[in-house]
């Protein structure tokens, strides 16, 4: 009969390539049950990850091959999602465990795609997650999410957020009509956007996506200083112009310490539709150019493909439109990098301890 030891000492052989180190290492395997010649073993990941469970069930089973001795193994794989680490002097926000902003240098880069994409490749494999558009002057979302409804109000500073794709969503422009201008001064439109984020009810959101307007203005500095963000993600495209930029961006979030959990280079390389040719429109090697400078991760590059623009203008992006498809899985490689590098950081604990009173009688 196998034991628990050597059944551990084989599956060190699997690295998790989100985690980058083996499930044990990782604090991930949680029991391991022999029964006679049937074994179970109970896994929890800090990442949700539907879309990797079956192929990580096959590599755990080829790594216990050689105990011949096992009938049958059974895996349950899992996951919990815990709050992490936030700016000092911060707390997390009621009802969100984490919140990630989705950032860029400069506009056009495709940011609010992929910030939608990524919301909804976090939710599909298996997480609760919002989104709030905080872009005051430009709002995206409700375009993207195809929702136009007025959030309801059960209470002076209450806000319902908006379902739409079984995403928790709330924007500026489910408020004002698509046409208004918001000609607001900088005060203004921070203080608009701590109000969407504080006075909506978010419910157990596992991570609340921010999609930032581009830039390192008034609205960024007000997330990175006031609002308990776990981490960011850079958006950029090859082009030297692009890059330029988003390095600006990553010295904001890193001088208030935000941590970078990656960059995804967007519009990467363009297929021709009619005769198959692929070419870097864009330039190559940015994404790549950033990690070395900054030490961060490139989480993933995404191509210049028509069904990205068309999908999120229609109001069904692409993770939702084509779940399978191969863009679409990439959008979900990428959520699940991103979740586990956050896994990775610091916990909170804040509320894990009692306040403490003290009282003079």
């Amino acid at each position: 009969m196998a034991t628990q030891t050597e059944i551990i000492t084989l599956l060190r052989n699997v690295i998790d390539p989100y985690l980058q180190q083996d499930l044990v290492s990782a604090k991930a395997i949680k029991d391991v049950i022999i029964d006679n010649d049937n074994v179970v073993i109970n896994i929890t990941l800090g990442y949700p990850a539907r879309g990797y469970q079956a192929q990580l069930t096959a590599d755990l089973a080829t790594s216990l091959q050689p105990l011949q001795t096992i009938k049958n193994i059974k895996f349950n794989i899992n996951w919990e999602i815990t709050p992490h680490a936030v700016q000092p002097g911060l707390k997390t926000l009621a009802g969100v465990k984490n919140i990630i902003a989705v950032a860029s240098g400069k506009g056009g880069v495709g940011k609010s795609t992929t910030a939608v994409n990524l919301a909804l490749a976090l939710a599909l494999e298996g997480a609760k997650v919002g989104i709030l558009d905080a872009d005051i002057y430009g709002p995206n979302q409700p375009q993207m999410l195809g929702s136009q409804q007025t959030p309801e109000s059960k209470g002076e500073r209450s806000l319902e957020p908006v379902m739409a794709h079984g995403l928790q969503s709330m924007s500026i422009g489910y408020l004002v009509d698509s046409n208004t201008a918001m000609v607001w001064r900088g005060p203004m439109a921070t203080g608009a956007l701590q109000q969407l984020l504080q006075d909506t009810q978010w419910r157990d959101l596992d991570y609340l996506i921010i999609d930032l307007p581009p830039g390192t203005g008034d609205i960024q500095l007000t997330l990175a200083q006031k609002i308990p963000v776990s981490g960011a993600v850079m958006v950029t495209t090859p082009q030297d112009i692009a890059l330029l930029d988003v390095r600006k961006g990553i010295g904001m979030f890193q001088k208030v310490n935000v941590p970078i959990l990656g960059v995804v280079e967007n519009m990467s390389l363009h297929t021709c539709s009619q005769c198959g040719h692929t070419e870097a429109i864009f330039g190559a090697g940015g994404g790549e150019q950033l990690t070395q400078q900054f030490n961060v991760d490139l989480l993933g590059k995404l191509p210049l493909d028509i069904r990205i623009r068309e999908q999120a203008d229609s109001g069904n992006p692409t993770v939702i439109a084509e779940p399978d498809s191969p863009i679409s899985l990439i959008y979900r490689d990428i959520a699940r990098k991103v979740a586990a590098k956050l896994a990775l950081r610091s916990k909170d604990y804040s509320t894990k301890f009692p306040n403490i009173v003290i009282k003079s009688d």
